[in-house]
């Protein structure tokens, strides 16, 4: 994984945004931020290793949906 690659956390975050205003389920949202980490991790960080793409993936996935909850919560904290 190249530094470059991080760059899809952030697109990772921008599709669950818009799955959000779409109407997804707040619930739902996370297994997404994961679906879309491992899909990314398998065909464009990994392409030749499945099982490497899928770690990464899932690093991604949880680092985009930790990054949207605790960017969140600072934003909340930020508006009191």
């Amino acid at each position: 994984m190249e530094i470059y690659d991080v760059v899809l956390i952030p697109l990772i975050i921008g599709m669950v945004e818009l799955l959000k205003m779409y109407g997804l389920k707040k619930r739902l949202l996370p297994p997404m931020a994961l679906v879309f980490g491992i899909v990314g991790g398998i065909f464009y960080v990994y392409p030749e290793d499945v099982k490497a793409g899928i770690l990464v993936g899932v690093m991604m996935g949880l680092s985009a949906s930790g990054l949207y909850s605790g960017g969140k919560a600072v934003v909340e904290k930020s508006g009191d």
